[in-house]
């Protein structure tokens, strides 16, 4: 009996030794100040992973080019992603994989003039877009050609470096007519008094929704697989890529059911946004966590569209199946 004790109590030292050496020192987090953010905030102001990790640090990336140079040195564990650039990444040889799928939907037009309702209204108009070649400005331009309108031709696309900077142009009047993400388009509203819209002649208004014009001309529900969460080859770990992905999707069902106290916890971090226009934002993003590998057949729907309109959006080819994280 006493041997028996005796190898049970070893036998549990052991089992505590390497659930001990199991825990990482540190997980880096990178993304930027949009939705696919804020329930990774959520889950570091909770200590969501503190059973994997010692600590857990949020990287922003601001533009791009930034996001890529993290992505290439190994800058970070996880990455909060468009799609189609995890998609260029993984085509490139960066040992990335797509982990999941939390954005579906947060792209739109805003305009100081009410009646533009639809995208052939904004012809000839002045449009500020974000990203140039990038995934938002390649998902309004295959809209606009398949609306039988020429971007080059019956628009004037002034494109800027950020969706920040396009709210701050409408809001500094230098500009009438911005495409926009979430939560910038909620922002701007709030910040020229805009909101609610009732109010006496408000500066701008809410105008086309990208995603049910995409619904419109490719006969699908509208959900576009916009934005996720990559994890990069540095991190081995499969429990706590498990871990990652659970606690990710409780902290966006928190962020959509508490739009008021996840305003005030996002600005915490990214004080370049205001509070009560991450809350507005958050009823008008379509958020949904989705494994990647279950939404691998609207991924590459998604992808053959950007392809079509540039291959480099997409890497050149669609992804392989390694790319799917699980597949």
């Amino acid at each position: 009996m006493r041997t028996f004790i005796y190898t049970v109590f070893t036998l549990l030292l052991l089992s505590a030794s390497l659930n001990g050496a199991q825990k990482l020192d540190k997980i880096v987090i990178a993304g930027p100040f949009a939705s696919v953010s804020h329930p990774i905030l959520h889950m570091i102001e909770t200590n969501a992973l503190s059973d994997v990790a010692d600590k857990v640090e949020f990287r922003l990336w601001k533009n791009p080019d930034e996001l890529r140079a993290i992505a290439i040195k190994g800058g970070a564990d996880f990455i909060a992603i468009p799609t189609n650039t995890a998609a260029i990444l993984h085509n490139k040889g960066v040992d990335i994989k797509l982990l999941n799928v939390s954005v579906w939907g947060i792209l739109g037009m805003i305009s100081r003039d009410n009646s533009l309702k639809s995208l052939k209204d904004f012809k000839g108009k002045k449009i500020a877009v974000p990203f140039r070649a990038d995934m938002p400005d390649i998902v309004f331009k295959q809209l606009l050609k398949k609306e039988g309108l020429d971007p080059q031709k019956d628009f004037e696309l002034v494109y800027v470096a950020s969706p920040i900077d396009a709210m701050q142009m409408l809001i500094m009047r230098r500009i009438d007519h911005a495409l926009l993400a979430e939560p910038a388009i909620s922002i701007a509203l709030r910040k020229t008094k805009s909101f609610p819209v009732s109010l006496v002649a408000p500066d701008l208004f809410r105008s086309v929704d990208l995603q049910k014009e995409w619904a419109k001309v490719f006969g699908t529900n509208g959900d576009i697989p916009q934005a996720g969460i990559a994890v990069m080859g540095g991190m081995k770990d499969e429990h706590v890529i498990k871990r990652f992905n659970e606690e990710y999707t409780k902290s966006l069902a928190w962020y959509k059911a508490n739009p008021k106290e996840a305003g005030a916890l996002v600005v915490k971090t990214l004080d370049m946004l205001n509070a009560d226009g991450v809350s507005d934002s958050i009823e008008h993003v379509r958020l949904k966590n989705v494994n990647a590998k279950d939404a691998k057949k609207e991924l590459e729907f998604f992808f053959d569209v950007l392809k079509a309109e540039d291959p480099k959006s997409v890497g050149d080819k669609l992804p392989q199946d390694s790319f799917y994280y699980g597949l």
